[in-house]
């Protein structure tokens, strides 16, 4: 293969969700770029079953070339987990093997296996001071070609807070919206105006907890005072996805432990659990496609922002178990 080519074996660790799937991408990204026709497998680690590896990374009849991702890979049963290390220990030349696993106990016996057998590991370390959210903003926007000022780059953490996801969303929310080469902290206080107040957050909370007419009323006068619909968007996407988090946290998690897991703090997660009421799996997931669609219309695929988010709350509140 290719001096470029990514590692036949690849190991990700760490629990900064965003950053290890941003990992997982790059090597896959790298895989695909040897062999635009590689077929990639993605799959689950609770799901993967014995001999499914052997099978998928068996040699192709035609040459192309496999790439094979098994997320939360510490989910993977005792039999797979002793297929996949030897596998590893003699990795075929046509398939690309990249597993994401958190750290942690649960499926260390994969990660020491992996390791012994000469596997790349990349570590994804997570973000907890606040130097390091602050590269991060810095790091969002250098990506693009573009360069942000160091108070305007405090000033977005401040407004928008500590999950990298978020952060990344904002990131990408300002650049889209501002032309300059250098994003000051005008730009910031122009296109996060609200937020102080927590207007986005309003709306958000209002529509994930059900009060329709609340929700409206709020979105209606936060665009009327000049707040960005794409940070309206965000605001919904935020609260969703935080559902989602806690609702999918691991039961014997309390407190701190919860708190580090989810990398939410306390008061968040308590106020967040309070809103679960009322949400499913289903529900949940036409709610978070119909936020994605507001987010590429109110992007320019769409006439009028202020309809497309109107209708947007009004899915997520229908959305709601027994509405």
């Amino acid at each position: 293969m290719a001096r470029t080519d990514p590692a036949l074996v690849t190991l990700v660790v760490g629990d900064e969700e965003l950053l290890a799937e941003r990992a997982v991408s790059v090597v896959v990204a790298a895989a695909r770029a040897g062999d635009a026709g590689a077929e990639v497998h993605d799959l689950v680690g609770s799901k993967v079953t014995q001999g499914e590896l052997t099978q998928l990374t068996s040699p192709s009849l035609f040459g192309d070339r496999t790439v094979v991702v098994i997320r939360s890979a510490q989910d993977l049963v005792k039999d797979v987990i002793a297929e996949v290390v030897t596998y590893a220990a003699n990795p075929s030349d046509d398939a690309v093997l990249v597993l994401a696993h958190p750290g942690g106990v649960k499926g260390k016996a994969l990660v020491d296996g992996l390791k012994k057998a000469k596997a790349q590991v990349v570590t994804v370390n997570k973000v907890t001071k606040a130097g390091e959210r602050l590269d991060f903003v810095k790091g969002e926007i250098k990506r693009a070609g573009r360069a942000i000022s160091a108070d305007a780059a405090q000033a977005l953490l401040d407004a928008v807070g500590n999950d990298l996801r978020e952060l990344a969303a904002a990131c990408s929310q300002l650049m889209f919206d501002t032309e300059q080469k250098t994003i000051d902290v005008t730009a910031v206080a122009r296109y996060h105006k609200g937020r102080a107040e927590v207007t986005g957050f309003n709306v958000a909370d209002s529509a994930i907890e059900g009060r329709l007419g609340e929700a409206l009323e709020q979105l209606r006068w936060a665009l009327g005072t000049g707040v960005a619909p794409v940070l309206l968007v965000s605001a919904l996407a935020g609260g969703l996805r935080s559902i989602a988090k806690v609702g999918g946290a691991p039961r014997n998690l309390r407190g701190g432990q919860l708190a580090s897991h989810l990398g939410m703090p306390p008061w968040k997660i308590d106020r967040v659990k309070r809103q679960l009421n009322g949400w499913g799996p289903e529900g949940l997931s036409r709610a978070i496609q119909a936020v994605a669609e507001a987010d590429e219309q109110v992007k320019g695929g769409g006439a009028d922002p202020a309809y497309a988010l109107e209708h947007t709350v009004q899915v997520i509140v229908a959305s709601r178990t027994g509405r």
